[in-house]
Protein backbone atom coordinates (compact mmCIF):
# COMPACT_ATOMS: atom_id res chain seq x y z
CA UNK A 1 0.00 0.00 0.00
CA UNK A 2 2.87 2.58 0.70
CA UNK A 3 4.29 1.82 -2.11
CA UNK A 4 1.27 2.65 -4.32
CA UNK A 5 0.34 5.43 -2.55
CA UNK A 6 4.09 7.14 -3.24
CA UNK A 7 3.95 5.61 -7.19
CA UNK A 8 0.75 7.77 -7.37
CA UNK A 9 2.00 11.08 -5.75
CA UNK A 10 5.22 10.54 -8.21
CA UNK A 11 3.00 10.69 -11.11
CA UNK A 12 0.16 13.27 -9.61
CA UNK A 13 3.48 15.78 -8.91
CA UNK A 14 4.91 15.09 -12.18
CA UNK A 15 2.42 16.75 -13.67
CA UNK A 16 2.66 20.05 -12.36
CA UNK A 17 5.96 19.69 -12.68
CA UNK A 18 5.99 19.18 -16.59
CA UNK A 19 3.59 21.76 -16.80
CA UNK A 20 5.78 24.48 -15.43
CA UNK A 21 8.11 24.45 -18.47
CA UNK A 22 5.04 25.70 -20.97
CA UNK A 23 5.02 28.99 -18.97
CA UNK A 24 5.40 30.56 -22.36
CA UNK A 25 2.43 28.43 -24.03
CA UNK A 26 -0.14 30.02 -20.85
CA UNK A 27 0.94 31.66 -17.60
CA UNK A 28 -1.44 29.35 -16.00
CA UNK A 29 1.20 26.81 -16.36
CA UNK A 30 4.12 29.27 -15.60
CA UNK A 31 2.10 28.97 -12.27
CA UNK A 32 3.14 25.90 -11.46
CA UNK A 33 6.84 26.62 -12.96
CA UNK A 34 7.57 28.99 -9.32
CA UNK A 35 7.45 26.09 -6.82
CA UNK A 36 9.50 23.74 -9.37
CA UNK A 37 11.75 23.20 -6.38
CA UNK A 38 9.03 22.31 -3.67
CA UNK A 39 7.42 20.28 -5.98
CA UNK A 40 11.03 18.35 -7.16
CA UNK A 41 11.77 17.83 -3.51
CA UNK A 42 8.70 16.57 -2.86
CA UNK A 43 8.68 13.85 -5.81
CA UNK A 44 12.48 12.70 -4.41
CA UNK A 45 11.05 12.20 -1.29
CA UNK A 46 8.65 9.90 -3.30
CA UNK A 47 11.52 8.27 -5.37
CA UNK A 48 13.24 7.56 -2.07
CA UNK A 49 10.01 5.50 -0.52
CA UNK A 50 9.79 3.76 -3.53
CA UNK A 51 13.62 2.52 -3.59
CA UNK A 52 13.10 1.49 0.15
CA UNK A 53 10.26 -0.44 -1.51
CA UNK A 54 12.24 -2.17 -3.96
CA UNK A 55 10.31 -0.53 -6.91
CA UNK A 56 14.25 0.05 -7.89
CA UNK A 57 13.24 1.50 -11.15
CA UNK A 58 10.51 3.43 -10.86
CA UNK A 59 12.31 5.10 -7.86
CA UNK A 60 15.36 5.74 -9.80
CA UNK A 61 13.27 7.43 -13.04
CA UNK A 62 11.38 9.60 -10.35
CA UNK A 63 14.30 10.53 -8.86
CA UNK A 64 16.16 11.56 -12.30
CA UNK A 65 13.25 13.46 -12.61
CA UNK A 66 13.53 15.43 -9.06
CA UNK A 67 17.06 15.95 -10.05
CA UNK A 68 16.66 16.94 -13.53
CA UNK A 69 13.74 19.72 -12.52
CA UNK A 70 16.59 21.16 -10.14
CA UNK A 71 19.29 21.27 -12.25
CA UNK A 72 16.94 23.80 -14.78
CA UNK A 73 17.35 26.46 -11.97
CA UNK A 74 20.53 26.47 -11.38
CA UNK A 75 21.60 29.04 -14.04
CA UNK A 76 19.13 31.72 -12.50
CA UNK A 77 20.59 31.07 -8.73
CA UNK A 78 23.56 31.55 -6.83
CA UNK A 79 25.07 29.09 -4.43
CA UNK A 80 25.10 30.10 -1.08
CA UNK A 81 25.44 27.32 0.69
CA UNK A 82 28.78 26.72 -1.49
CA UNK A 83 30.08 29.90 -0.73
CA UNK A 84 29.09 31.79 -3.73
CA UNK A 85 26.75 34.53 -3.16
CA UNK A 86 26.80 35.94 -7.12
CA UNK A 87 29.12 34.62 -9.60
CA UNK A 88 30.49 37.79 -11.48
CA UNK A 89 33.54 39.43 -10.95
CA UNK A 90 35.36 41.81 -8.66
CA UNK A 91 34.80 45.19 -9.99
CA UNK A 92 38.20 46.07 -11.44
CA UNK A 93 40.50 49.24 -12.68
CA UNK A 94 39.57 50.75 -8.73
CA UNK A 95 36.20 51.48 -9.85
CA UNK A 96 33.90 53.15 -7.61
CA UNK A 97 31.46 50.48 -5.96
CA UNK A 98 27.82 51.78 -5.39
CA UNK A 99 25.10 50.14 -3.03
CA UNK A 100 21.28 49.38 -4.03
CA UNK A 101 19.28 48.57 -1.41
CA UNK A 102 16.07 46.24 -2.54
CA UNK A 103 13.13 46.03 0.33
CA UNK A 104 9.28 44.99 0.05
CA UNK A 105 8.59 47.05 3.21
CA UNK A 106 4.77 45.38 3.85
CA UNK A 107 2.44 47.94 3.63
CA UNK A 108 1.08 47.34 7.00
CA UNK A 109 4.92 46.29 8.50
CA UNK A 110 4.45 46.77 12.31
CA UNK A 111 7.96 47.38 12.66
CA UNK A 112 8.58 50.03 10.42
CA UNK A 113 11.69 51.18 12.17
CA UNK A 114 13.47 48.22 11.92
CA UNK A 115 13.64 49.25 7.98
CA UNK A 116 14.70 53.15 8.98
CA UNK A 117 17.22 51.43 11.40
CA UNK A 118 18.31 49.05 8.19
CA UNK A 119 18.79 51.64 5.69
CA UNK A 120 21.01 53.93 8.66
CA UNK A 121 23.09 50.83 9.04
CA UNK A 122 23.91 49.94 5.38
CA UNK A 123 23.72 53.48 3.79
CA UNK A 124 23.18 52.32 0.24
CA UNK A 125 23.17 54.81 -2.35
CA UNK A 126 20.08 54.07 -4.17
CA UNK A 127 17.36 52.55 -2.54
CA UNK A 128 14.36 50.90 -3.92
CA UNK A 129 11.03 50.39 -2.28
CA UNK A 130 7.79 48.17 -2.83
CA UNK A 131 4.36 47.74 -1.26
CA UNK A 132 4.69 51.57 -0.31
CA UNK A 133 1.68 52.62 1.50
CA UNK A 134 0.03 55.84 2.59
CA UNK A 135 1.89 54.82 6.20
CA UNK A 136 5.07 54.50 4.55
CA UNK A 137 5.47 57.84 2.49
CA UNK A 138 4.90 59.38 5.78
CA UNK A 139 7.85 56.93 7.23
CA UNK A 140 9.93 58.08 4.19
CA UNK A 141 9.83 61.44 5.06
CA UNK A 142 12.06 61.14 8.31
CA UNK A 143 14.91 59.97 5.24
CA UNK A 144 14.59 63.51 3.52
CA UNK A 145 18.24 64.68 5.03
CA UNK A 146 20.25 61.42 3.52
CA UNK A 147 18.22 60.71 0.50
CA UNK A 148 17.40 64.04 -0.64
CA UNK A 149 16.80 62.75 -3.98
CA UNK A 150 13.07 60.73 -4.37
CA UNK A 151 10.10 59.50 -6.68
CA UNK A 152 7.47 58.10 -4.15
CA UNK A 153 4.23 56.85 -6.53
CA UNK A 154 2.17 56.69 -3.51
CA UNK A 155 -1.85 56.54 -4.49
CA UNK A 156 -4.21 56.75 -1.83
CA UNK A 157 -6.29 53.09 -0.46
CA UNK A 158 -3.64 51.39 -2.40
CA UNK A 159 -0.59 49.22 -1.56
CA UNK A 160 1.20 48.21 -4.79
CA UNK A 161 3.20 51.57 -4.89
CA UNK A 162 6.98 51.60 -5.32
CA UNK A 163 9.91 54.64 -4.83
CA UNK A 164 13.31 54.71 -5.76
CA UNK A 165 15.27 57.39 -2.83
CA UNK A 166 19.00 58.79 -3.41
CA UNK A 167 21.53 59.97 -2.26
CA UNK A 168 23.05 61.22 -5.97
CA UNK A 169 21.08 63.79 -7.59
CA UNK A 170 19.51 62.91 -10.65
CA UNK A 171 20.92 63.71 -13.87
CA UNK A 172 20.10 67.07 -15.08
CA UNK A 173 16.78 68.07 -16.99
CA UNK A 174 15.46 65.09 -16.49
CA UNK A 175 12.23 63.87 -14.51
CA UNK A 176 11.41 60.66 -12.86
CA UNK A 177 8.32 59.14 -13.67
CA UNK A 178 5.95 57.14 -12.29
CA UNK A 179 2.88 54.71 -14.39
CA UNK A 180 -0.40 55.10 -13.49
CA UNK A 181 -1.02 52.41 -11.28
CA UNK A 182 1.91 53.59 -8.84
CA UNK A 183 3.99 49.82 -9.55
CA UNK A 184 6.57 51.29 -11.98
CA UNK A 185 8.85 54.02 -10.58
CA UNK A 186 12.21 54.87 -13.38
CA UNK A 187 14.55 58.20 -12.47
CA UNK A 188 18.20 58.69 -14.20
CA UNK A 189 20.42 59.00 -11.26
CA UNK A 190 24.25 60.43 -11.74
CA UNK A 191 26.97 57.89 -10.86
CA UNK A 192 29.67 60.63 -10.63
CA UNK A 193 28.91 61.79 -13.83
CA UNK A 194 28.27 58.61 -15.35
CA UNK A 195 23.90 58.34 -16.00
CA UNK A 196 22.36 54.97 -15.07
CA UNK A 197 18.37 54.93 -14.69
CA UNK A 198 17.15 52.90 -11.65
CA UNK A 199 13.92 51.35 -11.84
CA UNK A 200 11.44 49.89 -9.34
CA UNK A 201 8.91 47.35 -10.41
CA UNK A 202 6.10 45.30 -8.17
CA UNK A 203 4.46 42.86 -9.96
CA UNK A 204 0.85 41.15 -9.27
CA UNK A 205 0.49 37.72 -8.18
CA UNK A 206 0.69 35.06 -10.79
CA UNK A 207 -2.42 33.47 -13.44
CA UNK A 208 -5.56 33.55 -12.12
CA UNK A 209 -4.62 37.62 -11.10
CA UNK A 210 -2.91 40.20 -13.36
CA UNK A 211 0.77 39.13 -13.24
CA UNK A 212 0.43 38.61 -17.25
CA UNK A 213 -1.20 41.37 -18.02
CA UNK A 214 0.67 43.81 -16.10
CA UNK A 215 3.65 42.46 -17.81
CA UNK A 216 2.43 43.53 -20.82
CA UNK A 217 1.67 46.74 -19.80
CA UNK A 218 4.38 47.50 -18.70
CA UNK A 219 6.66 46.36 -21.32
CA UNK A 220 6.53 49.76 -23.22
CA UNK A 221 8.21 51.50 -20.43
CA UNK A 222 10.89 48.85 -19.95
CA UNK A 223 11.99 48.70 -24.03
CA UNK A 224 12.40 53.00 -23.38
CA UNK A 225 14.92 52.54 -20.18
CA UNK A 226 18.78 53.50 -21.52
CA UNK A 227 21.27 52.14 -22.35
CA UNK A 228 22.85 51.63 -18.83
CA UNK A 229 19.78 50.65 -16.35
CA UNK A 230 19.68 48.66 -13.18
CA UNK A 231 16.07 47.26 -12.06
CA UNK A 232 14.90 45.74 -8.71
CA UNK A 233 11.69 44.67 -7.75
CA UNK A 234 9.21 42.03 -6.46
CA UNK A 235 8.33 40.20 -9.14
CA UNK A 236 6.01 37.50 -7.16
CA UNK A 237 7.35 34.97 -10.12
CA UNK A 238 10.75 33.03 -9.25
CA UNK A 239 14.00 33.58 -11.51
CA UNK A 240 13.24 30.81 -13.75
CA UNK A 241 9.73 31.77 -14.81
CA UNK A 242 8.46 32.58 -18.30
CA UNK A 243 7.02 35.78 -16.28
CA UNK A 244 11.10 37.18 -15.27
CA UNK A 245 12.05 36.05 -18.73
CA UNK A 246 9.62 38.32 -20.40
CA UNK A 247 10.41 40.96 -18.12
CA UNK A 248 14.14 40.78 -18.92
CA UNK A 249 13.37 40.37 -22.88
CA UNK A 250 11.29 43.55 -22.38
CA UNK A 251 13.88 45.76 -21.37
CA UNK A 252 16.91 44.27 -22.92
CA UNK A 253 18.14 43.09 -19.39
CA UNK A 254 20.57 40.35 -17.79
CA UNK A 255 18.58 38.81 -14.95
CA UNK A 256 20.96 38.71 -11.80
CA UNK A 257 21.18 35.35 -10.38
CA UNK A 258 18.85 35.32 -7.09
CA UNK A 259 20.79 35.19 -3.69
CA UNK A 260 17.97 32.40 -2.32
CA UNK A 261 14.33 32.49 -0.79
CA UNK A 262 13.37 36.37 -0.64
CA UNK A 263 9.47 35.37 0.73
CA UNK A 264 7.95 33.37 3.38
CA UNK A 265 4.90 33.38 5.18
CA UNK A 266 4.97 35.22 8.32
CA UNK A 267 2.62 32.44 9.39
CA UNK A 268 6.06 30.58 9.41
CA UNK A 269 9.02 30.46 11.57
CA UNK A 270 11.80 32.52 10.28
CA UNK A 271 14.36 28.97 10.17
CA UNK A 272 11.97 27.85 7.52
CA UNK A 273 13.31 30.71 5.33
CA UNK A 274 15.17 28.25 3.15
CA UNK A 275 12.04 26.91 1.84
CA UNK A 276 10.25 30.28 0.76
CA UNK A 277 10.15 32.00 -2.84
CA UNK A 278 12.98 33.80 -4.22
CA UNK A 279 10.69 36.32 -6.04
CA UNK A 280 12.73 39.45 -5.29
CA UNK A 281 14.95 39.95 -8.81
CA UNK A 282 17.75 42.33 -9.80
CA UNK A 283 18.29 42.70 -13.49
CA UNK A 284 20.64 45.31 -15.45
CA UNK A 285 22.09 46.55 -18.84
CA UNK A 286 24.64 48.28 -20.47
CA UNK A 287 27.95 49.25 -18.69
CA UNK A 288 26.45 48.47 -14.93
CA UNK A 289 28.23 45.47 -13.42
CA UNK A 290 27.21 43.58 -10.67
CA UNK A 291 29.75 42.52 -8.10
CA UNK A 292 27.84 41.12 -5.51
CA UNK A 293 24.27 40.51 -3.83
CA UNK A 294 23.08 38.98 -0.96
CA UNK A 295 19.64 39.21 1.44
CA UNK A 296 19.94 40.85 4.69
CA UNK A 297 17.98 40.20 7.69
CA UNK A 298 14.53 40.36 9.05
CA UNK A 299 12.97 43.60 8.57
CA UNK A 300 10.09 42.93 9.64
CA UNK A 301 8.32 42.36 6.06
CA UNK A 302 7.52 39.05 4.47
CA UNK A 303 10.30 39.82 2.13
CA UNK A 304 13.75 39.81 2.83
CA UNK A 305 15.70 42.98 2.05
CA UNK A 306 18.46 42.38 -0.56
CA UNK A 307 21.69 44.47 -1.22
CA UNK A 308 23.30 44.76 -4.58
CA UNK A 309 27.29 46.37 -4.75
CA UNK A 310 27.68 47.37 -8.49
CA UNK A 311 30.29 49.12 -10.72
CA UNK A 312 30.19 51.16 -14.08
CA UNK A 313 32.43 50.27 -16.60
CA UNK A 314 34.39 52.66 -17.98
CA UNK A 315 33.29 54.77 -21.11
CA UNK A 316 34.77 53.93 -23.98
CA UNK A 317 37.05 56.31 -26.02
CA UNK A 318 35.38 58.15 -28.65
CA UNK A 319 38.55 58.99 -30.56
CA UNK A 320 41.79 57.99 -30.15
CA UNK A 321 44.49 59.09 -27.50
CA UNK A 322 46.28 62.34 -28.17
CA UNK A 323 50.16 61.57 -30.15
CA UNK A 324 52.51 64.24 -29.65
CA UNK A 325 54.57 64.57 -33.08
CA UNK A 326 58.27 66.34 -32.31
CA UNK A 327 59.60 68.31 -35.55
CA UNK A 328 63.29 67.22 -36.13
CA UNK A 329 64.69 70.43 -38.13
CA UNK A 330 68.20 69.82 -39.29
CA UNK A 331 70.56 72.25 -40.10
CA UNK A 332 72.14 72.29 -43.38
CA UNK A 333 75.74 71.81 -43.93
CA UNK A 334 77.90 74.36 -45.42
CA UNK A 335 79.68 73.82 -48.69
Amino acid sequence: MISLLALAAAAALSLPLIAGFFGKVHPAFDSFAHFRIHLAALMAACAVVLLACSLVKEGAVALAFAAAAVATTSASMSLPWLGQVHAALPAKDQRAVYRLLHMNVRFDNPEPGKILSLIGRVQPDVITLNEVSTMWAQKLDLLSAAYPHRIVCSLPGRYWQVAILSRRPFVANTEPECDERGAFAVAAIDFGGRPVEVAALHLGWPWPYEQSWQIANVAPRLARLGDTALLAGDMNAAPWSAAVSRVAQAGGLTLTPSPGATWLSRRLPDWFRSFGLPIDQIFSKGDVQVNFVRTLEDSGSDHRPVLVEFSIKPAERTSPDPVTVFLNRETPEKS
